[in-house]
């Protein structure tokens, strides 16, 4: 294989670490919110059709996105892939 193939396969390593790092902090912050919650999400929500609430958790989940998002593009910015 080519060495510039090579550097670009070893460039995704840290997106895919970013791609798993982030759908775990998505399950623990809405496992978070269930347990902190005195109510029941699932009910509110699906039988209840509390809106407010659906709202709400999808703009911690929105919110917990951008963090994430600044995270990694600080990070590329930090140390460019320089291809041959």
């Amino acid at each position: 294989m080519p060495d510039f193939i090579i550097k670009e396969l070893w460039a995704l390593v840290p997106t895919v670490i970013y791609f798993a790092v982030s759908l775990v902090m998505f399950g623990i912050s809405i496992w978070l919110m269930e347990k902190l919650c005195p109510f029941s999400i699932r009910k509110e929500i699906e039988e209840d059709q509390n809106t407010s609430l659906g709202i709400l958790m999808g703009a911690a989940l929105i919110a917990l996105a951008i963090v994430i998002a600044s995270v990694i593009s600080s990070e590329s910015a930090a140390s460019p892939v320089v291809a041959p």
